[in-house]
């Protein structure tokens, strides 16, 4: 339920009107526009009479939300949200660029990659220590050493580290560890995983899930939410469709629905949509214009021989080409994204 307060309404108006509200049971949420107040009622509102409270002289509109997801829903926060990170953010007017290996290999491997990244543009450095794998027999992941090892490229470098959580059993040591829990696809629905990491402080990248809908999407990004974390970026990274040709399927309209459902940060995952690395560059510009907030990219250093998703990972280079394409044309610091797209398409 959304209140419209009246114009002119005093601050502490708005404060009694919101303890009594609370007081019946529900999180009150205080936002404004340049013309108004607001009050957004999360939980259970089934007893708050909408006649009793249009009739209170400082309200001027009662609106309900039939939407399940309350806190990811723009109608109760207007404002794109700002995900900070260390120094950095992710939303707003800066891309956030994401990019490092689909496995941490070894603490060589990452760090020279993670040194290459930094000087081609990227802020945030990708490795997954521990692997969801199709087959039980395919490599899994270093694990807890492989994180071991992007601390140490955090420290070579100062980029914040992004890493895939697939376990309740491991949220204190990622806690620790990690500056970006990501939720992979697989696990976006697996709320008992979900409930924990809303329960921590830390950043979380929520993939969309292979066969998600939009709805089933922001409705995991909530379960993190509804536990007091509200610092998620959603992640499209392709869809299960009836193509073969293609990993996946990359949904660019997910990238406007979603800023029309929502305030949370979006980015596109080119390297998994697609599955082969000349199909990388397309996706990333394809995301960018239709108003992406950050892209995330597999870069290896030697793909032919990558312990998983070589095939789709791009090299140092061919990632710097990439980025060196926007930087001769623009600086991202302090432009639109709209103004980055028009140029990176060029």
């Amino acid at each position: 339920m959304i209140i419209v307060l009246k114009q002119g309404i005093k601050a502490n108006e708005v404060k009694e009107l919101a303890t009594k509200l609370e007081s019946q049971g529900v999180a009150v949420s205080h936002f404004t526009d340049i013309k108004r107040d607001f009050l957004g009622l999360i939980g259970d509102t089934s007893g708050i009479d909408e006649r009793q409270m249009q009739a209170i002289p400082e309200v001027e509109q009662v609106i309900r939300v039939e939407d399940p997801y309350k806190r990811a829903n723009r109608k109760f926060h207007p404002e794109n949200s700002i995900i900070t990170i260390g120094d950095e953010t992710i939303g707003g007017t800066k891309l956030g660029i994401i990019a490092g290996p689909c496995s941490v290999e070894s603490e060589e491997q990452i760090v020279t990659i993670a040194k290459q990244l930094k000087q081609a543009g990227a802020n945030f450095l990708r490795g997954g220590a521990f692997k969801p794998r199709t087959s039980p027999y395919s490599f899994q992941g270093l694990e807890l050493e492989g994180l071991k090892m992007l601390q140490v490229a955090k420290a070579e470098t100062g980029m914040p580290i992004v890493t895939e959580l697939m376990s309740t059993k491991w949220v204190d040591q990622f806690v620790d560890s990690v500056d970006i829990i990501q939720i992979g696809a697989r696990n976006m629905q697996n709320f008992d995983l979900l409930k924990e990491v809303g329960r921590t402080n830390t950043p979380v990248l929520l993939k969309r899930g292979l066969s998600a809908t939009y709805k089933e999407w922001l409705m995991s990004a909530e379960y993190i939410m509804a536990g007091g974390n509200e610092n998620v970026i959603l992640c499209e990274r392709g869809i299960r469709t009836f193509e073969t040709e293609t990993r996946n399927t990359l949904d660019i309209q997910a990238v406007p629905v979603i800023k029309e459902l929502s305030h949370l940060p979006i980015i596109i995952d080119p390297s998994h949509a697609g599955g082969m690395s000349y199909l990388v560059e397309a996706g990333a510009k394809s995301g960018i214009v239709a108003g992406a907030d950050g892209l995330m990219i597999e870069v290896h250093n030697d793909p032919a021989n990558a312990w998983s998703d070589g095939e789709q990972c791009l090299t140092p280079d061919e990632f710097a080409r990439l980025m060196e394409k926007a930087r001769k044309l623009a600086d991202f610091e302090g432009r639109s994204i709209n103004e980055a797209a028009t140029i990176l398409t060029k």
